[in-house]
């Protein structure tokens, strides 16, 4: 059927549930805004120039999904706020990695106007890495997929 989109929350990759989590780069963006102190619907509407259809499905699928939670307005008025969650936030890894990147291959020098910082130094980030437990800094030859041994619980229920 033309239009329908992939249900990834039952795939066994944790890459693809995450992408069925998050749900679009809207929804990212929302993300990003949200981290970055934007709480009001309106706020996000201005920021970001989507039809107001739209954000607030994408709202709504992300307060479903756990990553936001809606909040009375914190100036006592009848609107409601949307906070990021404990989950929510943790996200922002993901939003850091992504504006590196980007930095580094979707820009041509001094295209970009503004830097993602530290708020207490105003210093942008180090850039981020992943190591191994052991210290040593990972590429992308260093991963692969491994499987991990059966819980306790799918082996009592496979018996």
């Amino acid at each position: 059927m033309k239009g329908k989109r992939t249900d990834l929350d039952l795939k066994a990759c944790a890459i693809a549930r995450s992408l069925g989590a998050i749900g679009d780069w809207w929804s990212l963006l929302i993300i990003r805004d949200a981290l970055a102190g934007k709480r009001r619907f309106g706020e996000f509407q201005k920021s970001l120039g989507m039809a107001k259809n739209i954000l607030s499905a994408r709202l709504q699928k992300l307060v479903e999904r756990g990553i936001l939670a809606t909040a009375p307005a914190s100036d006592g008025t009848a609107y409601k706020e949307y906070v990021l969650t404990p989950k929510g936030e943790k996200l922002y890894l993901v939003v850091v990695a992504l504006w590196q990147w980007g930095e580094e291959f979707c820009f041509a020098p001094g295209e970009l106007t503004y830097d993602m910082v530290d708020k207490d130094t105003h210093k942008p980030f180090q850039r981020l890495e992943l190591r191994a437990r052991n210290g040593r800094v990972l590429g992308p030859k260093d991963m692969r997929p491994w499987p991990r041994p059966a819980s306790k619980a799918t082996r009592a229920t496979s018996r």
